[in-house]
């Protein structure tokens, strides 16, 4: 494994904590909380620009990368469904979709071919309004301020289903797109 596939992998040391964190009650651990969550996020853009500054984009780093980011995502929306903050259906949305692109995803691999799909823009769009909206809901900010998380949460899903569409349909026309007859 090459440093950008580590500093991917890292990432995933930062979900206990985040989790542990965020079942402790409190403003302190919430704003811990919050400075490893964005911190984690944060080497999202630090991997992808290390694999192509120092020429290391790899299929497995095309393969971890979203799914590191997958579980960034989904662990704390989980800690947050317990904690009465969003709805599970909301999550079960996001979730579905991160499944659903996810397998369309490796099928090329599946199928023998060497070549892993990345993540398109509105898939980068995304993760970015999931951070955003996860980020305010971790925060322990004011009642007259968590409205504009919840509004972040369902604006992401929002994001989220769209992207999803917008992957899956207008790809059936690229040469990339796995086709029944493959």
């Amino acid at each position: 494994m090459n440093l950008p596939t580590w500093v991917t992998v890292s990432r995933l040391l930062a979900v206990p904590p985040i989790l542990y964190g965020l079942a402790q009650s409190g403003a302190a651990p919430r704003w811990i909380v919050l400075v490893l969550f964005l911190l984690s996020a944060g080497t999202d853009w630090l991997d992808g620009y290390l694999a192509r500054k120092l020429n290391q984009v790899t299929e497995l780093g095309k393969f971890l990368d979203p799914l590191v980011d997958k579980l960034l995502v989904l662990a704390p929306l989980l800690a947050l469904v317990e904690l009465g903050q969003v709805p599970a259906w909301g999550v079960f949305l996001i979730l579905a979709r991160e499944l659903t692109i996810a397998g369309w995803r490796v099928t090329p691999a599946l199928q023998g071919s060497t070549e892993i799909l990345g993540a398109n823009f509105w898939g980068k769009l995304k993760t970015v309004s999931q951070v955003g909206a996860i980020a305010l809901l971790i925060a322990p900010l004011p009642a007259d301020w968590q409205v504009w998380g919840q509004v972040a949460f369902w604006f992401s899903v929002a994001l989220t289903l769209v992207s999803g569409l917008i992957y899956l349909v207008p790809s059936k026309a690229r040469p990339d797109y796995p086709s029944a007859s493959s």
